[in-house]
């Protein structure tokens, strides 16, 4: 499996393809990063030092992988953090040189936008690319609460109004959705829930509330996430991997009491979790 991974990165620490790149080579996939930006470390730090790529910066190294060949044998594209609108269009370009090439790749969108407690945190033009260009081109949309509130435009305090708000992005293009963190009148106080949907079907995995403020953990759901459905073809099975994976990675970056996620030091738990929740269909 062969993957184009089109995201930010950080030197210090795991965000973007610093997060999701070496969980799938772990899995045995063959990534191939682009970065969208480059910096010292994750902006949660309040300082850093890098700079933010351009379009055709992208586009010039997409052009690259084109001359040798190669697109053909992408099977998918992953997308995260894009630093500019114009990275987004680049973006959009490079999936569409690789479906021209490779029909059955899929697209993987983490629609990268804010979250509950910052609101928006990207460059404006991004939200709105998201909604109308980003969603429409995904085969895979991977929104936190708060991003499918934005993108749906819906408020998302029952689990039927989160399913309603899936739904409603279903409308607009990506066949499967995953929600990597849901909060509802249903969830437990103690508890964090992920939702999987495809084809008019539910699925939630519940796991432990960590008390834990870290960045990265979505890039890595998403890339595990996109790395289990294109192996296995099922939302569901994709789902109890994904979250395994990560909340494994989670509980072992709390017990060490580290700021950043210990992508490398646990990465036993992206091949064989230590533990496992089930799969509810709701």
């Amino acid at each position: 499996m062969q993957v184009l991974s089109i995201q930010s990165h950080v030197a210090y620490g795991h965000v973007g393809n610093a997060s999701a790149v070496f969980p799938m080579q772990r899995l045995g996939v063959e990534v191939w990063p682009i970065h969208t930006v480059q910096f010292s470390n994750h902006t949660g730090y309040g300082a850093w030092r890098g700079r933010v790529f351009d379009g055709p910066a992208i586009e010039e190294l997409v052009t690259g992988l084109d001359e040798r060949g190669v697109l053909g044998c992408c099977d998918a594209v992953l997308s995260g953090y894009m630093g500019s609108a114009d990275i987004g269009t680049a973006i959009l370009k490079a999936v569409a040189a690789v479906r021209a090439a490779n029909p059955n790749a899929l697209y993987a969108c983490d629609p990268v936008i804010g979250d509950t407690g910052r609101g928006i945190y990207v460059r404006p033009g991004i939200a709105a690319f998201m909604a109308e260009c980003a969603v429409p081109a995904a085969d895979i949309l991977t929104p936190n609460q708060f991003e499918l509130d934005l993108l749906a435009g819906r408020a998302t305090g029952t689990l039927s109004e989160a399913k309603r708000a899936v739904a409603a992005l279903h409308a607009r293009g990506p066949r499967v959705v995953l929600v990597t963190s849901l909060a509802t009148d249903a969830t437990p106080a103690d508890a964090i829930d992920m939702l999987a949907a495809e084809g008019g079907a539910f699925w939630r995995v519940r796991t432990p509330r960590l008390a834990l403020s870290v960045n990265g953990a979505g890039d890595c759901i998403a890339a595990l996430f996109l790395v289990h459905y294109v192996r296995t073809g099922s939302a569901a099975l994709a789902l109890g991997m994904a979250a395994a994976s990560v909340h494994g990675l989670l509980r072992r970056t709390l017990a060490a009491g580290s700021r950043e996620i210990l992508t490398v030091a646990a990465q036993d738990e992206f091949v064989a979790p230590s533990e496992t929740f089930p799969v509810e269909t709701v």
